[in-house]
């Protein structure tokens, strides 16, 4: 946990509290989702259930909603943090079983950074909306 306190301190962007679909690719690799957890301009901190190695360069597309449209930003990136994570339900029973990866942004369009500026930006709106979607589910 020490480490993960030391990370915090060190991080040159400040991060938002975001959830949003993410679907990933590595070289070769068929295409897989995951879910972000948090987002800064310097990468984002995603749960997945995949084993992958620190270091893996990773393909991403962020999908979400711009209007009344379906939109997406894609960047490639870097695994530059991994720890083993569970979730649990209200009674206690582990539900959920994977990683957290910290990904840092080594490759971004200048439209995708744009896309980016509006998505970390206009978070209450993106928040709204998926919360929206979710609850019909």
């Amino acid at each position: 946990m020490e480490g993960l306190l030391n990370d915090r301190d060190r991080r040159r962007y400040p991060r938002i509290v975001i959830n949003l679909p993410l679907e990933y690719q590595d070289t070769g690799d068929c295409l897989r989702g995951a879910m972000i957890v948090n987002a800064g301009e310097g990468g984002f901190l995603i749960e997945c259930t995949r084993d992958i190695s620190v270091g893996t360069k990773l393909s991403i597309t962020v999908l979400f909603s711009k209007e009344y449209e379906l939109a997406d930003f894609k960047a490639v990136t870097k695994i530059v943090r991994k720890e083993p994570y569970s979730k649990e339900n209200s009674n206690g029973n582990q539900v959920w079983e994977g990683y957290r990866y910290g990904l840092e942004f080594i490759q971004v369009s200048e439209e995708d950074r744009w896309k980016l500026n509006l998505l970390l930006g206009g978070q209450s709106e993106f928040e709204e909306i998926f919360s929206s979607l979710f609850s019909q589910l």
